[in-house]
């Protein structure tokens, strides 16, 4: 009986696989949006019973907010939801060739300060706890350092990188970039654009070719197993929701974050008379490294206690997963999840 239940949910699963809406069909965390503009969408998730100081999901740009949101036993959203604390979540939303002109300064210094002064404002001028992941961490950090009048009080960075020397896969177009002086790549993103979707979705496979080469055989190996099945439809669903990056921005990213690593020593330039300074982030932060990222490396992240320097208090811990892993895997409930909690009490208690 066991193998022919075996049989059964592998036939069932295989349908749902190759022909039906998938295994596990995602059913987002109930929201609703309570502010809609181009590149600053606000959701805030419901509950019903909200209390305390809210908090904000940020997520980096060409990521989509599923991030947060992965599956139900994988959903960072959720887990603070169920604190009883009111949760928002900010949406990029998508990136055209309309939007080549936006640079950081659009999220620096308009979309980021206005969506926390708006998140604020909706509690009566109440502080806000910032969760954010990846370069997500990089745009809040930057926001927060240069202007120190935002209702933030605290950031927990996720998998954020600081010192991308320290990234192995990017370390051949680095060295293209000091051949050509980083002029031809500059000069095709700005033609293209930008980073199309396309291209983010392909370099994120890139980073995990391995995982990308054995799905095939991995899906024939577990089409008895809806669980695993289920995790490895989430991702893909995910990575395939990936929008692009603006011209502007995707061209300052390379040449000041990736070829020149400026961040390593805390200073991104925007211009020739400013230098955003990130020994000037105030707020409380906890910094958190995937052991298993090769994205965003231990050492990479790391780096960021060193550059924090004028931080309220900072926290520092790793957890297993990789760069999407440490957030939202299956061993981030109690590891990541754990520390965002401990941090966010003690912040709480602390103000």
């Amino acid at each position: 009986m066991s193998a022919l239940r075996t049989a059964r949910a592998a036939v069932g699963n295989a349908w749902a696989h190759y022909v039906g809406p998938g295994v596990e069909p995602h059913v987002p965390t109930p929201s609703r949006i309570v502010h809609d503009e181009p590149h600053a969408r606000l959701r805030r998730y419901d509950s019903p019973q909200v209390a305390g100081d809210p908090i904000l999901l940020v997520p980096p740009l060409a990521v989509h907010i599923t991030c947060f949101d992965l599956r139900e036993d994988e959903s960072l959203a959720a887990h603070l939801v169920a604190t009883g604390r009111p949760v928002y979540v900010v949406d990029f939303g998508e990136i055209g060739f309309g939007d080549r002109r936006m640079g950081f300064e659009d999220w620096i210094d308009r979309i980021l300060p206005a969506t926390l002064r708006r998140v604020s404002a909706r509690h009566g001028g109440r502080p806000v706890d910032v969760v954010t992941w990846s370069l997500g961490g990089t745009l809040t950090f930057l926001a927060a350092a240069e202007h120190d009048d935002l209702p933030l009080r605290s950031i927990a960075a996720i998998g954020t990188p600081i010192d991308y020397s320290a990234i192995p896969y990017l370390a051949p177009l680095r060295a293209l970039g000091r051949v050509t002086g980083g002029r031809v790549l500059s000069a095709t993103f700005r033609a293209a654009g930008g980073l199309p979707a396309w291209a983010v979705r392909a370099s994120f496979k890139a980073t995990a070719i391995q995982r990308e080469i054995t799905k095939p055989a991995f899906v024939l190996r577990n089409l008895h197993d809806a669980e695993r099945l289920g995790r490895m439809e989430a991702v893909d669903r995910f990575i395939g929701l990936m929008p692009g990056y603006p011209g502007r921005l995707y061209d300052q990213l390379y040449r000041h974050v990736v070829q020149d690593n400026c961040l390593r020593e805390g200073r991104l330039p925007l211009a020739a008379d400013r230098v955003v300074d990130l020994a000037k982030v105030q707020q409380d932060v906890l910094v958190v490294a995937g052991t298993e990222d090769v994205i965003a490396p231990v050492a990479c992240v790391h780096r960021a206690t060193d550059v924090l320097t004028g931080a309220r208090s900072l926290r520092y811990e790793e957890a297993p997963g990789s760069h999407l892993g440490v957030l939202s895997g299956a061993t981030a409930p109690s590891t990541t999840w754990q520390h965002i909690d401990r941090f966010l009490e003690g912040v709480a208690t602390d103000g």
